[in-house]
């Protein structure tokens, strides 16, 4: 918690990351929180940061259930939902050996794969479709394993959910209860791994009255942005996620 009050350029940008990982999550459904990690794993190894991440972005979590509890998709949850608690448990057997740039790296490659995939099939004229429900339980698999082992787990999530056209308020509160329910599902594995240690605890504390207030914000930003709009920032916010994984998996953070 000393390098978080005594370097001003790491506080500003530990803010900005959970402000940004707020709006993301509250308007999008998430995606940006990972940013949060890749701030803190400048002055900290990979495995502190995902730890210092969870309490945050659990607190944020409860606020999206709240503000979405009547608007999700409960199809795609249940298959989803299976697939994640699969990858979750994968994730915490082998969390002491992953190789982090590889989960990176094979997270980047599916994400920027399926933004040009869109394309290739149509772009925003492309018809509505949803995935057989054995490629929904891989990806959802796959979320819940990189969900675990960096907080990297939309990009499989919204492969999923995107061509499925939902209405916005649908598509972000399935994405939001989804990881509600994964986010608490980390609590007990981390804490068995070692993660959430009091140091940890005590720098998630201090950035976590800034979770509601980006919340707040995604959550309005939401109800005012066309669907249209939210279609093209969603795919936007995929690839460029895709795109910094990436870059994450060829170049080490620290």
């Amino acid at each position: 918690m000393n390098q978080l009050i005594n370097d001003p350029y790491f506080a500003f940008f530990a803010i900005g990351a959970v402000l940004l990982a707020g709006l993301s999550k509250g308007g999008f459904g998430g995606g940006l929180g990972f940013i949060g990690v890749l701030a803190l794993a400048q002055i900290s190894s990979p495995a502190q940061a995902v730890a210092v991440m969870l309490p945050i972005l659990c607190v944020m979590d409860l606020i999206g259930v709240w503000a979405y509890r009547e608007n999700w998709h409960r199809p795609s949850m249940r298959i989803l939902g299976v697939g994640c608690l699969i990858g979750t448990v994968i994730g915490m057997l082998t969390f002491k050996w992953m190789d982090e740039q590889a989960v990176r790296l094979i997270v980047g490659v599916i994400a920027v794969a399926f933004f040009v995939d869109f394309f290739r099939a149509g772009g925003e004229k492309a018809v509505a479709r949803t995935f057989s429900d054995p490629v929904g339980y891989t990806l959802g698999t796959i979320s819940g394993f990189t969900s675990f082992v960096i907080h990297a787990g939309l990009p499989p999530v919204a492969m999923y959910l995107l061509p499925q056209r939902l209405d916005k308020r649908v598509h972000v509160g399935t994405i939001v209860v989804l990881f509600f329910l994964i986010n608490y599902a980390k609590i007990i594995p981390y804490w068995w791994l070692g993660l959430l240690t009091i140091q940890n605890l005590s720098i998630s504390l201090v950035l976590l009255p800034l979770a509601p207030i980006g919340m707040f914000i995604g959550i309005k930003f939401n109800h005012f942005i066309p669907q249209k709009w939210f279609m093209r920032a969603s795919y936007t916010i995929l690839l460029l996620l895709g795109i910094r994984l990436l870059y994450e998996g060829l170049v080490p953070i620290i």
